[in-house]
């Protein structure tokens, strides 16, 4: 007979759904940034400002991504994902300081929409649950007789 269990998600796992969220929420107020950039005297040093917060950001990914992988031996893949974030946060730094707007700016946009996918992918499946992981299925036989095919990610 199949039987579904439900499990609480740990406390990392909340924290690495906020630490996305505050990602996104900085790449997005960096996209708000730019554009004041382009208007306003102080538009400047609250890009330059913003570049500081969303790279801390970044940082605190790894950090929540790392701690929700080790001790709870959930999936190492939102390390994976995190450690790419900081590459490409990192990427972006040094374009804006050289002035690079023609890549600056594409990268910017990939970013926030990678960091929606992230948040969107935790917040739904859950950390310990990423797409791809755990992909093998064991059939299981019903009280009827019929072969159905389960997840081992109850």
């Amino acid at each position: 007979m199949a039987t579904q269990a439900t499990a609480t998600a740990p406390r990392s796992s909340t924290f690495l759904r906020i630490a996305i969220a505050l990602q996104t929420l900085t790449i997005f107020g960096q996209a708000i940034s730019a554009g004041l950039l382009l208007t306003s005297s102080y538009g400047e040093t609250l890009h330059s400002v913003g570049a500081r917060v969303m790279y801390g950001a970044s940082m605190l990914y790894v950090l929540a991504a790392v701690l929700a992988w080790k001790p709870g031996g959930g999936s190492l893949r939102p390390v994976w994902h995190a450690s790419g974030f900081l590459v490409l946060a990192s990427v972006q730094v040094v374009l804006g300081i050289a002035h690079v707007p023609s890549v600056h700016l594409p990268l910017g946009v990939l970013m926030f929409g990678l960091s929606v996918l992230a948040l969107a992918q935790a917040a739904g499946a859950g950390v310990a649950s990423w797409p791809g992981d755990h992909a093998e299925a064991a059939p299981q036989e019903e009280a009827t007789g019929l072969v159905q095919l389960r997840s081992s990610r109850l």
